[in-house]
Parts: C-alpha cells; structure tokens; sequence
C-alpha cells in the first residue's frame, strides 16, 4: 500500500510529531511505500521527500512580510496547492493520513486528495477542530465557549491575549469549519475516548470518529528495581499542571525529579528550592527513560484536557506506574489500583496525599512486570498496526 502521511513538523517537537515518525518507520517495516509532505525547518529529519516540503513560516516573526505570509498560509496557500499536487501526482498514494495541519500547512491538503478521490484519514492530536486555540483553556480553566460559537475566542482575547492573533484563529475556524472538514475528511482518528466524546459534542457525527490510542514503537525495556523517588517528564507550562506538583512536593519529604525544559524552569527553580525537588532540565531521550524506568512511579498533573501522552505510556511500558489527574484522557490509561492511582486536578491536598499512597502501594515486592506487559501489549506497534490496516481497507 501506498501512504502518503502529512504533517506540519518533521523533528521530534511534539506528541504528533514523535507519531508520524514512529509510523513511518512501522508502515515501512511491514513492508509499505511511505511518502512525507511537511514543512521546512532547520531541525527537520532528512527525508527523500523533502523537495516537495512547503516553505518555513514564522508566525513569531517580527518582519511584517513573514507575518502575512504566515497568516495567508493558514486559508490557502499557491505554494502549498502546487507542491502537494505534484507530490500526489509523483507518488499517487492509495491513503492520505493527515496529522497535525493547521496554520503551517493548513486541511487545503485534505481539499486537494479528496477532490482526486483519495481516501483521507485525519489523526486528532490536539482540540483544534473544537477549539481555535488548541488547549480547551482559558486563564488556567477548562472552557468549551468555542465548541458550539467560534467567536468566542475573539471575544475572550483567548489566542496569545491578543485581538489580532484571536480575530485570526476566529476567521481560520470559520473557514475550515465543521461541515467543510467533514466534506473533505473520510474518517478522523481519536488517540483517546475522551476526545472522540468531545467531538461528538461538538457536532461530529460518532460514525465519523475510531478510536486508535497512540502507540510505541518498540518495547521499552523493564527495571522491577525502583529506586527512592517520584518524578514528572514534560514540559514545565501552566497548563501541565506542574505547579500543583510542586507545591505538594514542598509539602512532603519524598525525592522529586522534574525533567524537562519550558518557560516555567527557571521560575520554579528559583521558588522551589527545597533539596528534595530536582530540577534536571531537559533530557536526551536514553537519560530521560534511565530516570523513569528506575522511578516509584511518575505523576502526570497536568489542568489541560490531555489527549493520549507519550509520558504515561512510556512509563507504563517501562513498569513505572503513573499517578495522573483525572482529566481529558488520563484516566482511560490508569486503572487505580493496579497500574496507578488518579487524583483530582489542581487539588494539592490530594496530590500529596496520593504521593504518599504510591509509596506505600508500590513497593519493591510489587508485581512492576506485569504493568509492562499489559501495557506494551495495548500501546504495542503490532496492535496498533492491524488496527491501522483494518481503518486503510475499510
């Protein structure tokens, strides 16, 4: 089979890019011929078909003419349409598998495979078809204004607190609206029940929606030996919650590890000075998992509507249980008891207090191993991989 997957990033920046190169590598393994349509960037993976790439955009760019260009992008874009064509012309793959689209390449790329016929997958990896700016937050807090009146995020300043950047995410939302999407999507994927909920309740018909979790690609290795110590593996943002970690951390004597990198480092290194909290700043990949594998169990305290994250599969992979929020898709990935515990987001008093329930449920005589098992038999790449097959055929 032919695949042609698209997504605006080819480095591993984020959840949806750290998926589509897992699933490049997969689709090839068993023997698929896999295309790439992306972005350029300094950091980009090389790829044999990167000359068919759309131009770098900045929208943080103070030049003016990077500006318009960026914003033009989001609508259409002549670079985009001629460039994409000619790589579905070269190509001519059997499965367009978007990912991560919006604003740096833009669902254009949908349009132009399903006006040739194509059948086109669209993998969720975000709230952006609900909510223009992504995240289902504002100030801190859950808000749904946007799944049913678009114009809210004009009205509430919601992108970057500005009424430019707003009133641009309001126009791209009723461009790219809901009935366009579904007039030229085939099947979106959910990496999450919960997110399949909310499209439903943002007027997605269920039919239209699969759920298929996010996977790994290869098995993480198992350590039944944990060491004295919790820890978190994100990025250190408001909405990750890790404010609410530590402030229970700073209530309690227990060994915290915090890694990974983010706007919030340097504050929270200078209020949270206690010699039990170690901030370790970001890691390469092997010395990120070192830590996890070793750790009690990670904490996931995240006040945003997680999707599916990497973070607690990895670490469940890895037979470290996970102590996670009860929001978004965290609980679909913890079953308390046995492979973690929940509490409830931006509660600190309880965030402690299951801090030192973990401890005391997992000890060295705890049955780590088969958290791995489960858990690489779920999010494993052969799962995912029969599952993926069987959506392409349909």
């Amino acid at each position: 089979m032919k695949i042609l997957l698209v997504n605006k990033f080819y480095y591993r920046r984020g959840g949806d890019c750290t998926a589509v190169l897992s699933m490049e590598q997969m689709l090839k393994a068993k023997g698929h011929d896999v295309a790439i349509f992306s972005t350029n960037h300094p950091q980009n993976e090389s790829s044999l078909w990167e000359d068919y790439f759309a131009g770098e955009v900045k929208f943080t760019s103070t030049a003016i003419s990077e500006k318009l260009s960026a914003a033009v992008r989001i609508f259409h874009s002549g670079e985009i349409s001629h460039k994409f064509n000619r790589l579905l012309s070269d190509f001519k793959p059997d499965i367009v598998h978007l990912h991560n689209i919006h604003s740096y390449i833009s669902p254009l790329v949908a349009e132009i495979a399903h006006r040739k016929g194509i059948r086109t997958v669209w993998t969720l990896h975000d709230y952006k078809l609900l909510c223009p700016t992504y995240s289902c937050l504002r100030n801190n807090t859950i808000c749904e204004d946007c799944f049913h009146c678009k114009s809210n995020v004009f009205r509430h300043k919601c992108m970057k607190d500005s009424r430019v950047a707003s009133l641009l995410a309001w126009l791209e939302a009723c461009y790219w609206n809901r009935k366009k999407l579904l007039g030229i999507t085939d099947l979106f994927l959910s990496p999450s029940h919960f997110l399949k909920s909310k499209m439903i309740e943002g007027g997605f018909p269920a039919n239209r929606i699969e759920v298929l979790h996010n996977f790994l690609p290869k098995a993480l290795s198992l350590s039944t030996e944990k060491e004295n110590y919790y820890c978190y593996a994100g990025r250190l943002s408001e909405e990750k919650g890790v404010e609410t970690l530590l402030e229970a951390a700073g209530q309690i004597t227990c060994p915290l590890k915090v890694i990974g990198g983010g706007p919030l480092l340097n504050t929270y290194r200078k209020k949270y000075t206690q010699k039990h909290i170690e901030f370790l700043g970001h890691l390469k990949q092997d010395e990120l998992y070192a830590i996890v594998r070793k750790a009690r169990f990670l904490v996931i305290p995240s006040i945003c509507y997680e999707n599916n994250p990497y973070s607690v599969i990895e670490a469940l992979c890895m037979g470290t249980p996970a102590l996670g929020a009860r929001i978004g898709g965290i609980p679909e990935l913890i079953r308390e008891g046995e492979n973690g515990f929940l509490f409830e987001a931006g509660n600190v008093a309880e965030l402690r207090d299951k801090v030192h329930d973990c401890f005391r449920f997992f000890t060295d005589t705890y049955n780590f191993r088969k958290i791995t098992e489960q858990a690489q038999n779920k999010f494993g790449a052969e799962t995912f991989y029969n599952k993926l097959i069987q959506i392409y055929d349909h």
